[in-house]
């Protein structure tokens, strides 16, 4: 029988437990979830104390006599290997950024979207399942490379999975990570019924350092975005939080989109980033004017600008990262900016749904038996046409 992960779900409104309950009957009936209910953070604390099958936790912020942050304090003391996940008003940073610091995994906001809250809770337990793998096997690694095998699946886990789809349009990602732990993501948010965020960055740097800092970063992107409807504001507002406290130095390339199911439009902010490729349906392309904007995390009190297209019917939007452009084959040689616009074309005229797939295998066969050095992303936005998406 698949395993009923066990949640406590911690709130002192009185409707929250009738909600849930209702909202994921579905889940609860098909065992794959089940629900325990604490009124604040002291009731929190003796259900984990008593019962140590607690897998994950839900908790509001504000609540009487022990809030949501005092909480996430104590958890580890009780069960180190406990994921946690915040729920906060909208757009509250300051304490989203205090609940990452005390170890929550993610978040979610009020009032509560119960589709984004799905999400989080599966990514959530995701990565909870891949740590535990992750603990199970470590008596077992017999290399540093096997660990660093683990922590990429950790990383992996935190990565969309499941991507918006309609009649009128699709979105795919894919991020391929070199040998060692990378430091690339890619996020999509829903930001409203019309509305959705589309983020790609890259981290300087490889190992574990970047990939706790691609962590950070790409929590506070999602965290910013709920709060701003201008991807330059959410760019601002991130590379503020990250200089005030950077003491690695470490810096992000971001491109941030957000995309208007009503008019198709895409308005889009850069951190530095590699311009997205914009290929309408009879194979022509060109490279999207990015506005001005450097990596986040170099200098403090930078203000992003914006840029905006309408896509038309049919139109492809590809973003992605250096480790395309950037990969070499036995020569040397890059792999490039033309190489890219001749593959996506050429797939696009052939009707291919998931751009990211192409792009991906064609890095791979052009740098065959060189060793990959850089995270290989992407992702793409495709607009029905006369194909559909």
């Amino acid at each position: 029988m698949p395993e009923t992960y066990r949640i406590l779900y911690v709130d002192d409104e009185p409707d929250v437990k009738p909600l849930v309950l209702q909202r994921m009957r579905r889940e609860i009936r098909k065992r794959v979830y089940s629900f325990e209910f604490a009124g604040n953070g002291f009731e929190a604390v003796d259900v984990l104390s008593a019962d140590p099958t607690i897998d994950l936790v839900v908790s509001d912020i504000n609540m009487p006599g022990m809030d949501g942050l005092t909480l996430l304090k104590q958890i580890p003391a009780i069960n180190p290997n406990l994921r946690a996940i915040i729920v906060s008003a909208y757009g509250d940073m300051k304490n989203i950024r205090t609940a990452m610091n005390r170890g929550a995994f993610d978040f979610v906001t009020k009032p509560l979207d119960f589709r984004d809250f799905r999400i989080t809770v599966e990514r959530t337990i995701d990565h909870l399942v891949k740590w535990r793998e992750a603990l199970a096997a470590r008596d077992k690694l017999i290399s540093l490379n096997n660990e660093l095998s683990l922590a990429n699946q950790i990383q992996q886990s935190i990565l969309p999975k499941v991507f918006p789809r309609t009649d009128s349009f699709s979105v795919f990602g894919r991020m391929q990570p070199a040998r060692d732990i990378g430091g690339d993501f890619f996020d999509v948010v829903n930001l409203s019924d019309s509305l959705v965020g589309l983020a790609i960055a890259d981290v300087s740097d490889k190992g574990i350092p970047a990939a706790l800092f691609m962590m950070s970063s790409r929590t506070l992107l999602k965290g910013a975005a709920l709060g701003h409807r201008n991807p330059g504001n959410a760019l601002t507002e991130v590379n503020k939080i990250i200089n005030a406290d950077n003491p690695t130095g470490m810096f992000v390339t971001v491109l941030y989109a957000i995309y208007d199911q009503a008019t198709n439009a895409v308005t889009f902010g850069n951190g530095g980033h590699n311009p997205p490729l914009l290929v309408h349906e009879d194979g022509t392309s060109s490279y999207l004017e990015m506005p001005d904007g450097i990596a986040l995390g170099v200098f403090d009190g930078f203000d992003y600008d914006v840029k905006q297209c309408t896509l038309a019917p049919g139109d492809n939007l590809v973003l992605y990262t250096d480790g395309v452009t950037e990969a070499m084959n036995s020569e040397g040689e890059l792999f490039g900016e033309e190489r890219l616009q001749d593959i996506v074309c050429d797939a696009v005229l052939h009707g291919v749904r998931d751009l990211t797939v192409p792009i991906v295998d064609a890095v791979h066969e052009y740098s065959r038996g060189e060793p990959q050095t850089d995270d290989i992303t992407c992702m793409s936005l495709s607009i029905a046409g006369s194909r559909r998406v």
